[in-house]
């Protein structure tokens, strides 16, 4: 009795689709790099070396996340060029939080059957993102899992590595009463609550071909903007001015972000429009039914970050953030009490 060769192409992975991916990706990948990596693409591991002048004390930094549902847009519209960048956001953006600067960038892709071209413009989308933090995609995995993942769709999660001299800690403790709240304004709604979203736009009654000249695009189009990239701006902020908090809006929104940076007995008071909502808030609220509270607890409402300061320096900080590209405003001030985040008109 013989027995048909079975291989592992036969169940379900394909090398040679493999190959052809990382060859794909290798470009964006390499657009990157700086002159601290060490080697080249294909090594088990990517090597950085680290640059300490004019650090006493160096601290590293580590972040990981990922796009959670939003990612299900991007399989629905078949649109994979950008939502890397969402990836990339997450994870720097929370180490700036920190007075860190981003070094390197690691992805993992994980897909039921590899196409190649798709996971190429995920990475396109990455790299774009690590461009923009000044930071290198040192490395990744993309693996291929036939029968884990619906046909068509893939996970991914990243980590980055940051680095800020100790002395130069933003950790929130030096925020006092009376500092003033700097926010800075956001792309959308970046890549919190879309389990939220999809429910409203997709399962309920689809949306996102609808057209709305508030959002000047389709609910889909708007959907898909990926998440603003704060670490130019926040880090020229940095070089220049002490600041004594930063808070990343992502998910639980102001009202579970904005204490996270807060010592014992503070707390922030908002001022309801100090700033512009984006659009698609206004939409999402109308189309869910709920509060002010519950949209504040789930989205970022048009500010994706929150940087505390003292009310002297708030001016130089927002036209530094403004000649880095970035819309900022002050939104609020630090008060005593142990009230968390509480909103007045």
């Amino acid at each position: 009795m013989t027995m048909d060769e079975i291989t592992y192409k036969d169940a379900g992975v394909d090398i040679e689709a493999g190959y052809k991916a990382v060859d794909l990706m290798g470009k964006y990948v390499k657009d990157t790099y700086n002159e601290n990596v060490i080697g080249d693409l294909g090594s088990f591991s990517g090597l950085y070396k680290l640059g300490l002048e004019g650090i006493n004390e160096p601290v590293l930094v580590g972040g990981t996340d990922g796009v959670g549902t939003k990612l299900k847009l991007a399989f629905i519209m078949d649109k994979h060029d950008t939502i890397g960048q969402d990836c990339v956001a997450m994870c720097v953006n929370d180490v700036i939080c920190q007075g860190a600067r981003p070094l390197f960038f690691l992805d993992y892709l994980a897909t039921g059957k590899l196409v190649p071209e798709k996971m190429a413009d995920v990475v396109k989308g990455i790299a774009e993102g690590c461009k923009m933090a000044d930071c290198v995609l040192i490395g990744g995995e993309t693996a291929e899992m036939p029968g884990f993942y619906d046909e068509g769709e893939y996970d991914m999660a990243g980590f980055v590595v940051g680095m800020v001299d100790r002395e130069n800690i933003v950790d929130g403790s030096q925020i006092v009463e009376g500092d003033v709240l700097v926010g800075i304004s956001s792309s959308g709604v970046h890549s919190n609550g879309y389990s939220l979203v999809r429910r409203l736009v997709i399962d309920e009654k689809y949306r996102l071909d609808e057209y709305y000249d508030s959002l000047g695009k389709t609910v889909g189009e708007e959907l898909l903007t990926p998440t603003a990239i704060y670490v130019k701006g926040v880090l020229r902020v940095l070089e220049n001015l002490k600041i004594h908090g930063i808070s990343h809006i992502t998910g639980g929104g102001f009202i579970e972000n904005i204490p996270r940076m807060l010592p014992d007995g503070l707390y922030a008071e908002i001022k309801e429009g100090s700033w512009e909502i984006n659009p698609i808030f206004h939409l999402l609220q109308q189309w869910a039914n709920i509060s002010d509270t519950q949209m504040y607890n789930t989205f970022n409402m048009g500010i994706g970050m929150v940087m505390s300061c003292a009310e002297d320096i708030s001016k130089e900080v927002i036209d530094i953030l403004s000649s880095e590209g970035y819309k900022a405003q002050i939104i609020g001030r630090v008060k005593s009490g142990n009230s968390g985040v509480v909103f007045t008109k």
